[in-house]
């Protein structure tokens, strides 16, 4: 069997500390190389052929049209994603795309449908997803240990980087809401029932920059269960999930970010407490396999086109019921 060839468009530092190394360990793939916009990042884009080989292609469009490349990772600023995937998803290849996919539920609606029509693969990556903690905390639940749920609360929020990191700029795709908001709306659709919806929410600017800095929302399901969710990138360092049950909590304090070679835990607090040791694992690699698994089952891609229009619109009813909205406005 012919290894899927996939290649990346950027030298993001992300691509080289988390995605190569777990794209190496994979069965189906093989790198065949990143691209860079102009001469100017070639040094960039050495450092990874150094350290894990394929080509450097000046130029995105350049690699898109490589006849023997069969997918791309797209590790860009968000505001380049839905550019870029777009235009992958018409010369024909499999995209997997880094959070958030887009910038817009419309932008989102029209990269599924593309994808759609030309029976390609569209994946957001949300890595946390696949790690084994998402699993055995999901069994803890349905297996009534917890009891009946009643409040999910989850917080990823980081310091200040630096002023010139895209996250902090508007035509960039920034924000914290499109960063590290994603993450905390990603996790409350993983436990929370079906028909979400946004009760409350709050976006922070500052006047250094031009976009929110931190915030939270309140989501419930049609059970009326809430989700508590804040986030931030000019805060204290958070990582967290916590579910509340009638009978006891479960608490997870790294449950979005952690590397391949960390060891977990799962705190279970009720009468008593339990701590469950959760061994390191690649949520990169799981990733790529099922980015690849994706190309091979319909279901599986209808399931990751699915995933990223509800995401899209749980953004987009977080900025829409933001109370702080009509006062910038004014």
């Amino acid at each position: 069997m012919r290894k899927i060839r996939i290649g990346i468009l950027g030298a993001a530092d992300i691509a080289y500390r988390r995605f190569l190394p777990a794209l190496k360990k994979t069965e189906n793939f093989t790198f065949a190389g990143v691209a860079v916009a102009s001469q100017s990042g070639r040094e960039r884009a050495q450092r990874i052929v150094d350290d894990f080989g394929g080509c450097i292609y000046i130029g995105y469009e350049n690699l898109l049209r490589m006849p023997d490349i069969d997918a791309v990772y797209i590790p860009l600023p968000p505001s380049l994603h839905y550019t870029w995937a777009h235009k992958a998803l018409t010369l024909g290849k499999h995209v997997l795309s880094e959070k958030p996919c887009t910038t817009s539920l419309e932008d989102a609606e029209s990269l599924v449908r593309l994808a759609d029509e030309k029976q390609l693969v569209v994946n957001e990556n949300y890595a946390f997803t696949m790690h084994r903690q998402i699993k055995i905390i999901k069994e803890l639940i349905a297996s009534g240990e917890i009891g009946e749920l009643r409040l999910i609360r989850s917080a990823f929020g980081f310091p200040y980087r630096s002023a010139d990191d895209f996250r902090y700029h508007k035509e960039l795709g920034g924000g914290a809401l499109l960063d590290c908001g994603g993450y905390v709306i990603k996790i409350a659709q993983l436990f929370l029932d079906e028909d979400i919806r946004v009760l409350a929410s709050v976006l922070h600017e500052t006047v250094k920059h031009d976009v929110d800095m931190y915030g939270s929302a309140v989501v419930a399901d049609r059970n009326q269960t809430e989700a508590q969710l804040s986030f931030g990138m000019d805060n204290a360092y958070r990582c967290e999930l916590e579910i509340w049950g009638s009978r006891a909590c479960i608490s997870a304090p790294r449950i979005f970010t952690p590397p391949a070679g960390l060891e977990t835990q799962i705190v279970v607090k009720g009468q008593t407490e339990k701590s469950i040791r959760v061994e390191p694992d690649d949520q990169f690699m799981h990733v790529i396999d099922y980015f690849g698994a994706c190309m091979e089952d319909e279901e599986k891609r209808k399931q990751a086109r699915e995933g990223i229009i509800a995401q899209a619109r749980l953004m987009k009813a977080v900025r829409e019921m933001d109370v702080c909205r009509s006062e910038r406005k004014g």
